[in-house]
């Protein structure tokens, strides 16, 4: 179970003086949850995961995964695919891998179930930008991290490229069972991925509003059901989006 408690974070400004990136967050992940965060612009969510990761432990606050603080086996997914260009598809998979050769066999049935079987030995400056998110999807997965953090991965991709790396995420995910926390400014792609969805304030970043998604899967963002309930969550809290939280629903009169 991921589990953060973040009295405080802060940064020094150009002032001399602190910024507060994270005030007062509280937020636990169980085992096999598919979480996303959902917040406006410079609401720490990407502070946060640089502190679950461990890139950053300058913080008034602890995480924990399973009871201790998360030192490996996190898979991690950013905006950019960050793929190596001298390496192929296939190295660039395996080089997250503690042991190459023993990983190389899951590697390789990862990346064929990524429909890039034929690109194997390939350079990624000869791939599309949705093959190398897909590339970058396959690393993430090959050491079978209990725990996967997605900065929003499929951000700028076309529409359909982007669902199709959703419905492949999704199928990994639910064979895997990795519990994964997937930041995304989209609350569309939210409610078709999340199990739940948490909502944060603008800094310094809280939890202000927790929302299970109790839709059946399969899911895509502009699946009626899945529009039906963004409209409503806005129309009960309007500036939600803006890390904001009404009490009560609109008056209609």
């Amino acid at each position: 179970m991921l589990e953060i408690d973040i009295a405080r974070k802060t940064y020094p400004d150009r002032g001399g003086r602190s910024h507060v990136a994270l005030q007062g967050l509280r937020l636990a992940a169980w085992p096999g949850e598919f979480l996303c965060l959902v917040g406006p612009s410079g609401c720490g969510k990407s502070t946060l995961l640089n502190l679950i990761i461990g890139l950053d432990r300058d913080m008034d606050g602890r995480v924990t995964l399973d009871g201790r603080v998360p030192d490996k086996g996190i898979g991690v997914m950013f905006q950019e695919p960050r793929l190596m260009p001298w390496l192929t598809v296939l190295d660039n998979v395996l080089l997250v891998a503690d042991d190459p050769q023993q990983a190389r066999p899951r590697a390789i049935e990862l990346l064929r179930a990524m429909e890039l079987g034929d690109v194997l030995h390939t350079y990624p400056g000869r791939l599309s930008g949705g093959m190398q998110r897909r590339v970058a999807l396959a690393r993430a997965f090959v050491i079978e991290p209990p725990l996967l953090l997605m900065d929003e991965p499929f951000v700028s991709l076309d529409a359909p490229t982007a669902d199709r790396l959703r419905s492949m995420l999704v199928d990994l995910w639910q064979r895997r069972r990795s519990t994964i926390v997937f930041v995304t400014h989209d609350l569309r792609e939210a409610l078709a991925l999340a199990d739940r969805v948490c909502f944060l304030s603008a800094a310094p970043g809280r939890v202000v509003l927790e929302m299970p998604v109790e839709l059946p899967r399969p899911r895509a963002p502009n699946d009626v059901a899945v529009l039906e309930l963004q409209a409503r969550l806005l129309a009960q809290h309007p500036d939600l989006l803006a890390g904001l939280v009404t009490t009560e629903p609109p008056n209609d009169a």
